[in-house]
């Protein structure tokens, strides 16, 4: 008996002993109670409560202020559960959350630790990671690479009174704006072209009972046994995703099989057509900057978003990279991650690389992102590297106390700076042939007008009449084919044999039929989607990626404020000033440069009904007066341009008729 007693004790003391390991952090301290103390298991979620402390002024946190609104970031309903795979395998478990509103059933979108508002978290317990920092590092680098990467805050973690350690607090991949910015689907999504997005998908490993989708050979894999890459949907989930769509999706990864393995560089119908080239560099970029051993088979997404171009990306779960590799020596400096003889992935990858300009780009994308100050340069990631490892430095010694986990952490620090320099040299005498990868110049398009916020206009939705005119500010013709917006947000891509004149302009909307009857003519084409009314970034790239253009506008100061929902639009002041800089845009409510190209149509007037404006289209001379339903002249004058126009804003709302050259026509006065 006095055995037991003893043994318990031992038991009550350690339990007392991790709780107490933490009492104040320099980082957020995340303290999780689940309903009743129970276990978190590997599915399903149980209920629980969260708490977050963060002094967002620097200070540092403390278990004292557990209970102190004013430095709760959050202090609510959650849902957890183990998550991962052989993340699992270690003492120490990663896990997978949701915020939730007080019914235990509605989810609570929130912001956390600074980080944009949504619901689905994971905290990453960094496994079988002694530096504690290599998924945060790539991530990081990712995002200074300009690719969406999941948002991350250090943290410790107490859960139901017992010390978890050290993690890290981060987005679960997913589709929303702030995240994997593409379309939401649904069931009824199966005809063109909303069958063609927004997609996620994934190689990796069948967990959690996700089926596979399709299988494709992975390169190097041949004979009596076989092995495949398997695909599973991750948007739309796989019990949601339709035949239709299935069907869709799969047929894109089927042609990226075929241009890839012909080496296909035409812009109409070879690789650029199919995938977009920068998002694909970017990826093997740090890929292959790491030495990820599970790159290309595992854990590696793609999006698409409705009539775009496939992407490759977010990166994913790097902890087994930078020479580092738990279940063999796989992470090696000297090898090409895609033709290891292991965890190849499928075979576009390697055909990919073996496709001269594509290679071409690799290499120069190579070798600007490795100069002095650029994201992969070794003195960069270096002091980088330094500064994580100050800043978690509290936490890794309290991880240790509790796990041992990081007993040799400091020589894994330097054993990843030493690898990184012999990786950074090897990869340097792979890319010793920089190939011409534009043959020319890039033509002198340049974005010219941006209407983000129209109005809303006589019961159209102000969303329906949005508009971007894009100028050939050259003395030659352009070829449009390829050509396409290539960040997330608006798709766009010019149909194959397109052009455009000559100091011509062309304009593209959101909604076709919307903007004919607001303007009074055609469009050249349609966008996808809609422009944000607070800030996005417009890149205008040719089709192997090279921009040819760049606006990241804002709806507030220093930009003209009353583009966003006032009327006006955003115009650029002259076509030769440098488009980036707000001080170059001012208020435009007229399409002039566009509607000049309609001179010699007929007679037209736009937009109608108007709010005060009304443009003169197709006649240059000649009289116009307009007057009201009794026959009465109001304002009367000689038509000096083409177009021309009148600003009627003194007149009541109401029906009035506008008369040019004897031809007559009813103006609506909002």
């Amino acid at each position: 008996m006095k055995r037991v007693a003893v043994l318990l004790l031992i038991l009550v003391c350690c339990s007392w002993t991790w709780a107490q390991i933490l009492t104040d952090s320099n980082l957020p301290i995340v303290v999780i109670e689940t309903d009743g103390g129970v276990n978190i298991p590997d599915e399903p979620k149980v209920f629980g409560n969260m708490k977050i402390i963060w002094h967002q002024d620097g200070s540092r946190n403390s278990l004292r202020d557990l209970n102190n609104p004013l430095f709760l970031n959050y202090d609510g309903r959650i849902s957890i559960e183990l998550r991962g795979s052989s993340s699992q395998m270690p003492a120490k478990k990663p896990y997978g959350l949701t915020t939730l509103q007080a019914d235990n059933e509605t989810n609570n979108n929130v912001s956390l630790l600074g980080m944009p508002e949504e619901n689905d978290w994971i905290l990453n317990s960094l496994a079988f990671d002694q530096t504690g920092m290599r998924d945060v590092l790539s991530y990081e680098l990712s995002e200074r690479l300009g690719q969406y990467a999941p948002r991350r805050v250090y943290c410790e973690v107490m859960i139901n009174n017992d010390y978890k350690g050290l993690y890290v607090f981060m987005e679960k991949i997913k589709v929303d704006k702030d995240r994997v910015n593409i379309v939401k689907m649904d069931e009824t999504c199966n005809d063109y072209p909303e069958v063609t997005g927004g997609f996620i998908t994934k190689a990796d490993k069948t967990t959690g009972n996700d089926p596979v989708a399709w299988q494709m050979l992975e390169y190097g894999s041949s004979g009596w046994w076989p092995s495949y890459v398997d695909f599973i949907h991750h948007y739309p989930k796989p019990q949601e995703v339709t035949p239709a769509q299935n069907d869709y999706i799969h047929d894109v990864f089927l042609q990226l099989s075929e241009v890839a393995g012909n080496h296909d560089e035409s812009i109409a119908t070879g690789i650029p057509s199919v995938i977009d080239i920068p998002s694909f560099v970017d990826f093997m970029m740090i890929a292959e900057f790491s030495s990820n051993v599970d790159v290309y088979q595992l854990s590696t997404f793609f999006h698409k978003d409705r009539l775009g171009k496939l992407r490759a990306g977010p990166i994913w779960d790097y902890n087994l990279a930078y020479g580092y590799d738990e279940f063999g020596y796989r992470s090696r400096y000297d090898v090409w991650q895609f033709n290891n003889q292991d965890n190849n992935g499928p075979k576009f990858w390697k055909d990919l690389f073996d496709t001269d300009l594509f290679r071409c780009y690799l290499a120069h994308r190579w070798e600007e992102l490795t100069q002095l100050g650029q994201p992969l340069n070794y003195d960069e990631v270096c002091f980088r590297i330094d500064e994580i490892d100050e800043w978690i430095s509290e936490g890794v010694g309290r991880d240790n106390q509790r796990w041992h986990q990081m007993y040799s952490h400091a020589d894994y620090i330097d054993d990843m700076k030493s690898w990184l320099q012999d990786r950074i040299n090897w990869m340097n005498q792979q890319f010793l042939f920089y190939g011409n990868c534009n043959n020319g110049e890039l033509p002198p398009l340049v974005i010219s007008k941006i209407h983000y916020h129209p109005e809303d206009w006589w019961g159209i939705d102000g969303d329906d009449l949005e508009f971007i005119e894009v100028t050939n500010n050259g003395d030659e013709d352009v070829d449009l084919t390829g050509v396409y917006f290539r960040e997330l947000g608006i798709t766009y891509r010019f149909p194959v044999g397109s052009t455009l004149a000559a100091r011509e302009a062309l304009v593209l909307c959101s909604d076709t039929v919307s903007f004919v009857s607001c303007y009074g003519f055609e469009p050249f084409g349609q966008f996808n989607r809609n422009l944000s009314n607070k800030s996005e970034n417009l890149v205008l790239a040719d089709a192997w990626g090279n921009i040819i253009d760049q606006v990241h506008y804002y709806d507030s100061d220093p930009w003209p404020w009353e583009a966003d929902g006032e009327g006006p639009y955003l115009q650029l002041i002259d076509l030769d000033l440098d488009n980036s800089l707000p001080e170059n845009w001012a208020l435009g409510n007229d399409l002039t440069s566009v509607s000049e190209a309609l001179a010699g149509e007929g007679f037209r007037v736009f937009p109608n009904p108007t709010t005060g404006v009304v443009n003169i289209v197709g006649v240059s001379n000649g009289e116009y007066r307009i007057s009201n339903v009794m026959g009465q002249t109001l304002i009367n004058g000689v038509l000096k341009a083409n177009p021309h126009q009148i600003d009627i804003s003194s007149l009541p709302s109401g029906m009035y008729f506008l008369t040019v050259e004897n031809h007559t026509q009813k103006l609506m006065v909002k």
